[in-house]
């Protein structure tokens, strides 16, 4: 087994804590993981991404190279048409639909999905909803983390034994709150 991930969203959307949670949950299985991040300055709405490699052999880099993702997970809609280059030809995108509009040239939101629904493999979640949904706005990260997990090649309960352990330590009904949202978001690409 050998996964090949690009995170993209931009600052404050809580990317860090969904390729960790990814990671983790990787780390449980005995996996190799490798990851390299870029942040953007969140104040300012910057770019941030990260590469999350992960197999059942030793890895030798913690970048993805140029078609190979097996998956691009993006929290902005944008930043997924941003990395499309990294897309594998039988990889998938998986996008929340909730542009953050931080230039001023941000092209028509739907201009953007569109041009995401033209792909082969494309699904497109409407994180915020699921996540306020789950209870919290904050959530939506993980939202996309459960609409994610089928193209992720990790099971369930492991992918959410590590959201509870990354989460643990804010309290059970913070725990419950992106659990929830976790779920809704594998529902909704399973009922999609």
């Amino acid at each position: 087994m050998n996964r090949n991930v690009i995170l993209a969203g931009v600052g404050g959307q809580g990317l860090l804590a969904l390729a960790a949670v990814i990671g983790e949950a990787a780390r449980a299985l005995d996996l190799d993981v490798k990851q390299a991040e870029v942040h953007g300055m969140a104040q300012r709405g910057g770019v941030v991404q990260s590469h999350l490699r992960y197999a059942d052999r030793p890895l030798h880099s913690n970048l993805v190279r140029a078609g190979t993702a097996d998956l691009i997970l993006a929290l902005e809609p944008m930043e997924a048409l941003r990395y499309l280059p990294y897309l594998s030809p039988t990889g998938a995108v998986v996008s929340s639909t909730a542009p953050l509009a931080n230039v001023p040239d941000y092209p028509e939101a739907a201009d953007v999905l569109a041009e995401l629904e033209k792909l082969p493999a494309c699904r497109l979640v409407d994180a915020e909803g699921l996540a306020q949904q789950a209870g919290a706005l904050q959530a939506a990260n993980m939202a996309m983390l459960g609409a994610g997990s089928p193209f992720l090649d990790l099971p369930e309960e492991t992918l959410i034994g590590a959201v509870r352990s990354f989460f643990a330590g804010k309290g059970d009904a913070v725990v419950e709150t992106n659990v929830r949202a976790f779920r809704l978001g594998l529902a909704a690409v399973r009922t999609g």
